[in-house]
């Protein structure tokens, strides 16, 4: 029996809980169609219809109803022996948990943590149904969420996060957002596009619960992009889906590349994206096993040495021309292999390549070159080497060694994926596995470790950690958080389309990590900041608590100054009329009594009355302001552009002719008295102007340094002021 299942994405309830039990379902060979419907209702002449499953003209209305069908339908959800407790939390989530009042919610939300204090699920000793229900109810509700989130309930927020990170929880509603995402560009553009999810229910080929081992292993020859972390995220997900292992491996084979400093970049970024493998080794560790194997292959006739000048040896590639020195004994191979091992004159001339072919379709096996001499000392192992395994020779070796199961590689090596089989089987040895996943590229970006080399050699960025860089010290340098990364990763899924994306994708996600939890402060422009005067306002500076965040009192709260002068945007003040009622926000109402302008038209001065009986609804302007104090804080808001203009860099142009004139822009601004003791690394939003992230906290004579953080939305031009309608 085939099922389909219709979601209404702006219910008042959203059905999380039902998408998550069909995303398991499916993982279980059971095919549920999911579809979502931009609107409060699927069906608009049914008020229940914010979920329906059909399955032969049969249909089940409402999220709650829905998810006890599929429970009954497919026990798989439930759990062993918890069907009855788990219909009463699901019964009990529903009824306690849509609630978006939080005075109302706090009872049931202490029951819920009481209830997880010595307990890792709700019902049992693994997952079930309840904890879908009880999951994705708070998950639909706001309110629930940020306070869950805020830490103020330890036990839910230990419970909630751990689901959070599991692509079939928290994957499943980011796949869902971007999914709606594209099916609302589509339908702007009048396109009908096919909504797509991101399956990770692939059939590993020859997985056994247990006995799945993957690898991670990055070159330490730069740092750790957001490509590489989609690589590293990945190989852990299958390992701990198979309840396998994960070996972290530097292919540190290319000592002309590779430093310390970077193996212990990658190391850190990886800890802090919660990647942590269960072995950590190194190429280098099998340099004379490899060794051994390039010599068995030189007696068995597979490999030869050749010292064919690059550039014809490349040509005699291309065109499928066989090389003079093809056909050299073993003898004078071994030879000459030696004098490859010493470092000697004649040694240096030459290469190892492997006998495949000279003519293959296949480019990748026109007798690959496996071994190469390189002079340079290795970070590990000093001068003892002369000459080093290249990395299609050195993979499928370690790999079938260290006990690798299945190799998870981007799709740009799939040319290559002949040659890796063809190393195993001429050696000999265990096969292994190989899964083909694409690469993440975003427009405007560059992944290649050699181009971002190049804007780090000729001082057009800081350094590896700049904020216009693709790395995850770059991104985190921006305000990427680290679920904000790991939910966009497992969003994209393991899928094989390679595709071009948007940055606001990935922004998008992040801003729903930073959204409920940072704090909200006020900014105001220097650059002709105008005073306002407001009678009936006090003369004297007062100061208030007030919280940090209007929807989560649990980030805290901050002091607010109110005075009879304070200072406002330009671009507010310039939209101002007199006798106008507008409102300043965390205030209230004042009519504007008059405006002072200069000859260029800007404006120098307002006078207004506070009008604190005024209704905010029925103003135009809403205004952040501050009290003009000597408490004010100067603050440095950075913004940045892309590295370069073009989206994509097709083959034989060159990334340094598109290369953007700007890229970093610089706004002075005055900020509330709050920001003055801000740490490091703190992210907060500045009202009406965007999210910020904290990267020089404040000093005598020197300003703090705020990093915008992108928010998913396309509404500031790059080198503008920070807008005040934001």
């Amino acid at each position: 029996m085939s099922y389909t299942l219709s979601l209404a994405a702006k219910a008042p309830v959203v059905g999380y809980a039902d998408l998550i039990a069909a995303t398991i379902i499916n993982g279980a060979d059971s095919t549920i169609t999911i579809s979502y419907v931009d609107a409060p209702l699927v069906d608009k002449d049914n008020k229940e219809s914010t979920a329906v499953l059909k399955a032969d003209g049969e249909a089940i209305v409402g999220v709650e109803a829905v998810l006890k069908v599929l429970g009954e339908k497919f026990p798989v959800i439930y759990g062993k022996d918890a069907a009855k407790l788990s219909d009463e939390w699901i019964s009990w989530a529903f009824q306690n948990l849509t609630v978006r009042d939080f005075k109302t919610l706090t009872p049931s939300l202490e029951k819920l943590e009481s209830h997880l204090n010595f307990r890792s699920f709700i019902v049992g000793y693994a997952p079930t149904i309840a904890d879908i229900a009880v999951w994705g109810v708070l998950r639909a509700n706001a309110v629930v969420a940020t306070s869950v989130k805020s830490g103020l309930f330890i036990n839910i927020a230990r419970w909630y996060k751990f689901f959070e990170a599991d692509a079939k929880f928290g994957g499943a509603v980011i796949n869902m957002t971007a999914i709606l995402n594209e099916q609302r560009k589509a339908s702007k553009t009048g396109q009908k596009k096919e909504s797509h999810k991101a399956n990770y229910d692939i059939p590993l080929p020859g997985a056994v619960e247990g006995g799945v081992v993957t690898r991670f292993p990055p070159e330490p020859s730069g740092y750790l992009h957001i490509g590489h972390a989609k690589a590293a995220v990945l190989n852990q997900f299958f390992a701990e889906e198979y309840k396998g292992k994960l070996i972290i491996r530097f292919d540190d084979t290319n000592p002309s590349k590779e430093k310390t400093e970077y193996q212990d970049s990658i190391i850190e970024d990886l800890k802090l994206l919660g990647v942590h493998g269960d072995r950590l080794t190194y190429s280098s560790d099998y340099f004379d096993l490899m060794y051994n194997y390039a010599i068995q292959m030189i007696k068995e006739g597979k490999a030869y040495c050749d010292d064919t000048l690059v550039d014809r040896m490349r040509e005699e590639r291309m065109d499928g021309i066989e090389s003079a020195r093809r056909n050299r004994s073993v003898e004078e191979n071994l030879e000459v292999f030696e004098q490859m091992k010493q470092g000697t004159e004649e040694g240096l001339k030459n290469c190892l390549r492997a006998k495949i072919s000279i003519d293959a379709p296949n480019k990748a096996l026109r007798d690959p070159v496996i071994y190469r001499c390189n002079l340079t000392p290795h970070h590990r192992t000093g001068s003892t080497w002369k000459m080093y395994p290249t990395y299609d020779f050195c993979v499928p070796i370690v790999d079938s060694v260290e006990g690798v199961t299945h190799a998870l590689r981007t799709t740009e090596y799939r040319d290559r994926n002949d040659q890796y089989k063809w190393m195993i089987k001429a050696l000999g040895i265990r096969p292994v596995h190989i899964w083909d996943f694409a690469r993440v590229n975003f427009v405007r970006t560059l992944l290649s470790k050699r181009k971002l080399q190049w804007f780090v050699d000729n001082g057009k960025v800081s350094n590896w950690d700049d904020p216009r860089f693709p790395t995850v010290r770059g991104v985190r340098r921006r305000g990427m958080t680290v679920e904000g990364l790991r939910n966009f990763i497992i969003s994209q899924g393991p899928s094989k389309n390679v595709i071009n994306l948007d940055w606001s994708l990935i922004w998008a996600t992040n801003k729903k990590v930073i959204d409920p939890i940072a704090p909200r402060h006020t900014a105001v422009i220097k650059d002709n900041a105008v005073k306002v005067t407001i009678s009936g306002a006090p003369e004297t500076p007062v100061s208030e608590e007030k919280p940090k965040h209007k929807k989560n009192p649990a980030v805290g709260n901050k002091k607010v100054i109110f005075y009879k002068s304070i200072i406002i945007d330009q671009d507010d003040a310039a939209t101002l009329k007199e006798g106008e009622e507008l409102t300043f926000m965390d205030w209230g109402n004042a009519i504007v009594e008059k405006i002072t302008k200069n000859e260029a038209g800007i404006v120098t001065g307002i006078d207004a009355k506070l009008h604190l009986e005024g209704d905010f609804r029925k103003t135009e302007h809403k205004i952040t302001w501050l009290a003009d104090t000597e408490d004010l804080v100067p603050v440095d808001l950075v913004d940045f552009d892309h590295l370069i203009s073009k989206d994509k860099i097709e083959e034989g142009e060159s990334f340094e002719d598109f290369l953007t004139p700007q890229t970093e822009f610089h706004t002075a601004a005055l900020a509330d008295v709050n920001i003055r003791n801000m740490k490091e690394n703190e992210i907060i939003q500045f009202e009406r102007k965007g999210y910020y992230r904290l990267d020089k906290p404040y000093s005598e004579g020197s300003p703090a340094v705020f990093f915008t953080i992108p928010d998913g939305k396309v509404t500031q031009k790059y080198g503008a002021k920070p807008s005040a309608s934001k």
